[in-house]
């Protein structure tokens, strides 16, 4: 009797296991049983893989444009203009930056997120991209008590933000009477740190004043990010992505990889825990670490290129027509045609005194000083040119090959060509 029941009850645990493998069968083969029904086809091999959320994002830029927003003029001069200069790490974003730092009507911002950054240290890039762009839209709107949640002291002056030494505004009249801001020129930053400090809630009171409010900073990774801020009518954001040939980025990456590190980190931190990318994040030679960090972050930086490129591809003519993408190796070059370009599409008007200024930037002499974030007039051609002295073989072949498809749409070929940069 005790045999007969063992038995039927081996038999029903048997059964039940037989039930629970054939249900994820069953409902597989009515999900491609609904597809056929519906016309589609299973396809004959595996596409491409995508960027990781970009159907999102272009779902979101492609819902129904901003109602204030509809008119073939859409853009109202009269508004306040909101400028976010998109870049990253070593691109040229200082130099391109102080262009509009030297503008009288503008309200520049430098590296504002950096507080944050240092702040949430070791956090991933990926985690803290909501609270930049929360920041960033309370900056635009010339609230700078958001400052205070990470600066780690409620006492904030204008002695210690946007890169207050060479900050026009922070050194000129009414704020210091250092400097006066219609005067182009660069700011000295031993004059400016003989300015009193002042509260932040006068220079709020300052940049209410300004017309255009232009941001500087590179820790947006994805354009897609700042969706929210572009679809806002009361904001009028626009966005001028600076890109760079990726070896060059590399090359000066790398000269400064020691003052990389920790963004490198929090970049790499980002990124999905593949073999690839672990490999790079546990590095078993001390002595290099710092380099393979750098370079494993050049990896990311052009995943987040090609994802901003093929987002802007397929994106509304609104939003077209409030981005601007330039290149780094045409501003150095071709300085005064592509200033009259920024500005145009800022809507900010062009003097000679800052046409000479762009042109005194990009003939100095020589690469760079000891200290490559210093803003200074650089030789242009030695820029751009300079990682073919100074990259091996195999450093270049590595950035072409995980950057290729960066290259291709930027136009920049590939070392064995005669031509590195189409016009």
């Amino acid at each position: 009797m005790k045999r007969r029941l063992q038995k039927k009850y081996i038999l029903l645990i048997l059964g039940y296991s037989v039930v629970l493998l054939l249900i994820p069968y069953v409902l597989d083969y009515h999900s491609k049983s609904a597809q056929v029904r519906h016309g589609a086809q299973e396809p004959r091999q595996q596409p491409q893989q995508r960027c990781p959320d970009l159907e999102t994002s272009m779902a979101l830029w492609n819902s129904s444009e901003p109602a204030e927003e509809s008119g073939p003029n859409h853009r109202n001069h009269t508004k306040k203009t909101h400028i976010y200069l998109h870049a990253t790490w070593r691109t040229g974003s200082s130099f391109l930056g102080e262009l509009f730092n030297q503008h009288p009507d503008v309200f520049y911002l430098y590296e504002p997120m950096w507080n944050m950054w240092q702040a949430l240290y070791p956090g991933d890039a990926g985690s803290l991209q909501g609270a930049v762009r929360d920041m960033m839209n309370s900056l635009f709107r010339c609230d700078f008590s958001v400052l205070k949640l990470y600066a780690g002291t409620a006492n904030i002056s204008t002695s210690f933000i946007f890169g207050w030494k060479t900050n026009k505004v922070i050194c000129s009249q009414p704020l210091c009477a250092a400097y006066k801001k219609p005067q182009v020129g660069l700011v000295q930053g031993d004059v400016c740190a003989k300015c009193t400090p002042r509260d932040i809630r006068e220079l709020e009171r300052e940049c209410k004043k300004y017309p255009v409010v232009v941001i500087k900073d590179v820790r947006v990774l994805d354009l897609g990010v700042l969706v929210p801020l572009v679809r806002d009518p009361t904001l009028n954001l626009q966005i001028i992505q600076l890109f760079r040939d990726p070896r060059a980025v590399h090359n000066s990456r790398l000269k400064s990889k020691l003052a990389l590190v920790r963004e490198s980190i929090q970049v790499l931190r980002s990124k999905k825990q593949s073999d690839k990318y672990k490999r790079l994040l546990s590095p078993g030679n001390r002595v290099n670490r710092a380099e393979s960090y750098v370079a494993g972050a050049m990896e990311l930086i052009c995943d987040h290129w090609l994802r901003d490129m093929l987002l802007v591809s397929s994106a509304p003519p609104w939003l077209k027509r409030n981005y601007l993408q330039i290149r780094y190796e045409d501003l150095v070059l071709q300085p005064v045609s592509e200033l009259h370009r920024l500005y145009r599409f800022s809507n900010l008007s062009m003097s000679p005194e800052l046409e000479q200024f762009v042109m005194n930037m990009t003939r100095g002499q020589g690469y760079s000083s000891d200290r490559p974030f210093l803003i200074s007039a650089r030789d242009a051609k030695e820029a751009i040119f300079a990682w073919r002295e100074r990259l091996s073989v195999e450093q270049v072949g590595q950035v072409e090959a995980y950057c290729s498809e960066v290259m291709r749409h930027l136009g920049y070929g590939k070392r064995n060509l005669e031509q590195s940069y189409k016009s």
